[in-house]
């Protein structure tokens, strides 16, 4: 496994940007599949974005798309997550996870988490 801790959550207006890093311990980062996942009071946590090991495929969930951007910098052993256009919908816990499979398409394959980090968009 490896350890994971997110950066970068705060409170942002209504059609605001916000950038979540994610850095990781470990020199195996680059063959790791990485994701977002998020958690609003009173939900469940849902799958946001995934990026697979060398970053050639990415995945979003229908709620984000158009308007968040997952990438990775393995030299850096980081994983971002850019978010524009931000709704109050978007008030969550963002966590990183990490899979160790490369590919992130099973969602119950990642099993390293972070810490998560409070992102609040207020309207």
């Amino acid at each position: 496994q490896v350890q994971l801790v997110e950066s970068g959550g705060g409170l942002v207006q209504a059609g605001g940007s916000l950038r979540l890093s994610c850095a990781a311990s470990g020199r195996t980062f680059s063959t790791y599949a990485m994701g977002w996942f998020r958690q609003a009071p009173g939900e469940e946590r849902e799958f946001v974005a995934a990026i697979s090991w060398g970053g050639a495929v990415t995945d979003y969930a229908d709620s984000v798309k158009g308007r968040f951007t997952i990438s990775r910098d393995n030299a850096k052993s980081t994983v971002y997550l850019q978010m524009n256009s931000l709704k109050p919908e978007d008030t969550a816990v963002y966590y990183c996870a990490a899979d160790p499979t490369g590919w992130g398409s099973d969602r119950s394959l990642f099993d390293s988490w972070g810490q998560g980090t409070q992102v609040t968009v207020s309207s």
